[in-house]
């Protein structure tokens, strides 16, 4: 659901370096996109991807030794990722929310959920502790917590695991943020318990018309939830577009290669799709395009020149085949080393 309002995200040629004694390992590699006020963004990619740190970088949480290095990441117009250490902490609280995997990783065991809910909302709200155990239960409510008058007072450890993330959702929620970045947060749940999360999430951003990217590599996630989808390979978003055009017409063979491996539910037809080899590591990544050797499609070209995105159907793709002049020869092929 793509708006004609201006994006409340911008991410501008990201870059994300971890500098080892062996060299700087380029980890997120001038990465670009936007999101709108009510529009979930799923960015979904194999592990090491790169999409868990462009969500890092965003929310001002990177691991050291990894930093931002190059491009900018502009919240409402402001630039964030230059602030200083305290002021971005308030931006995190106070216009960002954060949804992690593990419920019990942003759940403090020792206190009660209401007094945690307690405390953000005092953290960043001018609000008398009465009126922030209200603002508490209201939360707790709106996240589809049952008897939430008396579970407020019960700590983490005596909510399941979906309850759990429930809370941490009520807790992203707690400033009214203008943005959330949601971390695989129906990963560690089952599957009945992510479709109500899902929804959950879908219906806060429509009434909040807050702006949600979805990190997964859960393709079913991804087109129950998101109204557009990057795809990441090896740093670099491979192709972004409306999530129906990049499921049903995927237009970079890598996420051709994604859509032919999803199972579909009462079809018994072809072989599922098989990408042979793996992601190249950070410290192997080839020359020119970096999905080339695991490629049926490529030509000359894509062993010379990385492609940047560019217009392909209703998305834009890091691929030749899109471009006028097209890939060069063919390439004969040689055995992955999977």
């Amino acid at each position: 659901m793509a708006t004609n309002n201006p994006p409340l995200l911008e991410v501008r040629n990201l870059r994300v370096e971890f500098p080892t004694r062996r060299g700087t390992l380029i980890a997120v590699d001038n990465v670009s996109f936007e999101i709108s006020p009510g529009e979930v963004l799923g960015v979904v990619g194999e592990s090491g991807a790169g999409k868990s740190l462009t969500g890092n970088a965003i929310i001002g949480l990177l691991e050291p030794p990894g930093r931002i290095a190059a491009g900018e990441i502009r919240l409402e117009g402001r630039r964030i990722d230059t602030l200083p250490y305290e002021e971005m902490r308030k931006v995190r609280g106070a216009r960002i929310g954060a949804i992690f995997q593990d419920p019990l990783t942003s759940l403090n065991p020792l206190y009660s959920v209401g007094r945690q809910l307690v405390e953000t909302i005092q953290t960043h709200k001018q609000l008398s502790a009465t009126a922030a155990r209200a603002r508490a239960l209201e939360l707790l409510k709106e996240v589809g917590i049952p008897g939430a008058e008396h579970r407020i007072d019960h700590y983490p450890h005596q909510f399941s695991g979906g309850m759990r993330q429930r809370v941490v959702i009520a807790l992203a929620l707690c400033a009214d943020p203008r943005l959330i970045v949601a971390d695989e947060p129906t990963t560690a749940l089952d599957v009945s318990i992510q479709a109500q999360i899902i929804a959950l999430l879908k219906r806060l951003c429509r009434e909040h018309k807050t702006a949600v990217m979805l990190v997964t590599h859960d393709m079913g996630v991804i087109a129950e939830t998101a109204d557009r989808v990057a795809v990441m390979y090896a740093g670099r978003i491979a192709e972004i577009g409306p999530v129906r055009d990049v499921i049903k017409h995927a237009q970079h063979p890598y996420t051709k290669g994604l859509m032919g491996s999803i199972p579909h539910l009462g079809e018994r037809g072809e072989r599922l799709t098989q990408i042979d080899g793996s992601m190249p590591r950070l410290t192997e990544i080839p020359r020119g395009c970096a999905f080339n050797p695991r490629c049926t499609f490529r030509g000359e070209r894509c062993l010379v020149d990385r492609p940047e995105l560019m217009a392909a159907g209703a998305s834009r793709a890091a691929c030749w085949l899109h471009d006028a002049r097209g890939v060069g020869a063919p390439v004969a092929k040689e055995p992955a080393n999977a």
